[in-house]
């Protein structure tokens, strides 16, 4: 029954997008008003599909979109979190409008009831956990519609949902957005005015200073010609929707027999080593180096893909383009981010080094065994020809704690764009504690466009400790294929003579590539969800067997902790606060330091 009613959503996929822009035009009375309808939602739920056309045609009519549009797209040039803010304005649009469809549409409202019952069954099985304000919120303020304003919340979630209802006397666009505004930063950001700046300072961020900015990382497609356009639109379209679209594409893709994998032309591959080149500086490898790491390193499910070795394109830049100046504003906010909480990091990396140093001066101490050579013991003279154990030397045994190198990889995903001044401070932590007390270590991030898997090295081993300052040039952007990114940096690892090796990797817990693949390729399978987290297990794993110590230091959101989990086992840290940073990885790294490690 569940595949003929695919088959027949597939062949009247036309006449579902036309039933659902007529209603849009209906609403809005504007008929020429443009969108895409997304009709894998009929297969999710088809009044979530039909109300969210209905509200494009009724925001349109009521408000300002491009207006509300702009609005988002400079709060969050400003920082703020794209996700959530998205959220917040969905929700105060659906109070804006909702009931005033209803007043003037009757039929609507079943609709709209159908909707809100659809997205708590299929999105909440249980409420929200504290730390998710804006899902608590949503449920909060779908069950008070349903229950017919007699769903009860405790205090402070009751207070941000009276907040979100203020959008019900929104009289103009700019009424709306103070309410979406005040929600946001009350609710989800209490600090962003003071970090980031007032509405007016919002709404004061010039065009040009927009379109300056790389929007690439925020768009669902690849590669757009005018990115802040087509920005802006995305944003625009998502307004409406009260659904959480990671369900539906989770729905969608178990609907599928099989995974769609988009095939990348010749031409196109061409393209793609060019804009690597242009947007993440030369390789510091000669051609057959490069040629013989991906003999190396990229085989079986890696097969079809490339490695790019770089220095970063604020240090080897092609030309000094669009992409090298927004490298050097990122370096500039790392940097800002280091003096707002410079206190927090000297502690962090004064208490590390403390920690390092005890445990390295532990194992650099002269101890005392009992041999079959060295100097007689006396007292032992008596055990001979009588006791099997007739060891009647001692010798002095001096501790090595030279015996260690480190490696630490950063995710440089564009997941990890909102935290990335916080993930490079720890990357700084690490590398400032290890050069005070003279291990050897390498520091790299990583990252994946199209089928080249970068790999931004900031300091080799023995780099002196002013190579330390190039963690700031850290840069999030693209996809993410932890895997082969593990496996390689493991390889140079293991090249290094030191006994004692140990990796540190700094990850969201999300090893997610863009499904993308060379013509006729030999790996069909887009790596992504459990495919891609068993490949970055093994990869831990085999590096473990071989003698390598593996950290995952979690820096992502919470309900992405069980695939850390899966991915590092038992070593594994939750940063929840930096302040604790040094305790946490401080622990870890004196364990491997001990005297029998």
């Amino acid at each position: 029954m569940r595949d003929k009613e695919e088959m027949e959503i597939e062949d009247y996929r036309l006449e579902l997008e036309n039933r659902i822009r007529n209603l849009l035009w209906t609403v809005s009375g504007d008929y020429q008003l443009q969108m895409k309808p997304d009709v894998s939602l009929f297969l999710r739920s088809q009044s979530i599909a039909l109300y969210d056309g209905i509200k494009q045609g009724a925001l349109a009519r009521f408000y300002d979109k491009d207006q509300l549009g702009l609005y988002l797209v400079k709060k969050v040039f400003l920082e703020a979190s794209e996700t959530e803010l998205t959220a917040v304005a969905q929700l105060c649009i659906e109070e804006a409008i909702g009931e005033k469809l209803c007043l003037e549409r009757p039929g609507v409202r079943e609709i709209q009831r159908k909707t809100f019952e659809d997205i708590l069954d299929q999105e909440f099985e249980r409420m929200p956990s504290a730390s998710d304000m804006v899902g608590r919120l949503k449920v909060a303020v779908l069950r008070d519609r349903l229950s017919g304003g007699n769903f009860p919340v405790e205090n402070r979630l009751n207070a941000y949902r009276d907040m979100v209802y203020e959008a019900r006397n929104a009289e103009s666009t700019m009424d709306l957005i103070r309410v979406i505004d005040r929600v946001y930063n009350t609710a989800v950001d209490p600090d962003f005015e003071k970090q980031h700046g007032s509405l007016e300072q919002v709404l004061s961020v010039t065009l040009e200073e927009l379109t300056e900015y790389g929007w690439e990382d925020y768009l669902s497609e690849e590669m757009y010609e005018d990115v802040l356009e087509s920005y802006v639109e995305q944003l625009s379209n998502r307004m409406t929707s009260l659904e959480n679209s990671a369900v539906t594409e989770e729905m969608e893709e178990k609907r599928r027999t099989r995974h769609k994998v988009t095939v990348l032309p010749p031409e196109a591959l061409e393209k793609a080593h060019t804009y690597v080149e242009l947007n993440y500086g030369k390789t510091y490898l000669s051609p057959a180096e490069e040629k013989r790491m991906n003999y190396l390193m990229c085989r079986d499910i890696h097969s079809d893909c490339s490695l790019y070795f770089t220095e970063g394109i604020l240090k080897d830049p092609v030309r000094r383009n669009y992409q090298y100046e927004y490298a050097k504003r990122l370096r500039n906010k790392n940097i800002w981010v280091y003096h707002e909480k410079h206190r927090i990091v000297k502690r962090n990396i004064s208490a590390l080094t403390e920690l390092l140093r005890k445990s390295l001066v532990l194992r650099s101490e002269t101890y005392e065994v009992i041999s079959d050579r060295g100097t007689i013991v006396p007292s032992r003279l008596w055990r001979i020809g009588r006791s099997r154990e007739a060891s009647i030397f001692k010798r002095e045994l001096k501790g090595d704690a030279s015996d260690f190198v480190v490696d630490v990889m950063i995710d440089a995903s564009g997941s990890q764009m909102s935290r990335q001044g916080d993930v490079a401070l720890q990357a700084y932590i690490i590398s400032e504690a290890l050069s005070n007390v003279g291990l050897p270590h390498r520091v790299m991030s990583f990252c994946t466009f199209w089928d080249y898997t970068i790999l931004h090295r900031f300091r080799e081993y023995d780099d002196t400790r002013e190579a330390n300052e190039n963690i700031f040039n850290y840069v999030t952007s693209s996809n993410n294929r932890d895997g082969l990114a593990i496996k390689t940096v493991g390889y140079g690892l293991l090249q290094r003579e030191e006994e004692k090796k140990i990796l540190i990797v700094l990850s969201d817990g999300r090893p997610y590539d863009v499904v993308v693949n060379r013509p006729n390729a030999r790996n069909p399978h887009p790596y992504q969800g459990k495919y891609a987290v068993t490949d970055t297990a093994t990869e831990v794993r085999r590096l473990r067997n071989l003698g390598v110590s593996v950290l995952g230091v979690f820096a992502g959101e919470e309900k992405d902790l069980e695939t850390e989990k899966k991915i590092f086992g038992k070593d594994f840290a939750y940063i929840r606060d930096i302040a604790n940073f040094s305790k946490i990885v401080g622990r870890y790294l004196t364990r491997q330091l001990e005297l029998d490690g």
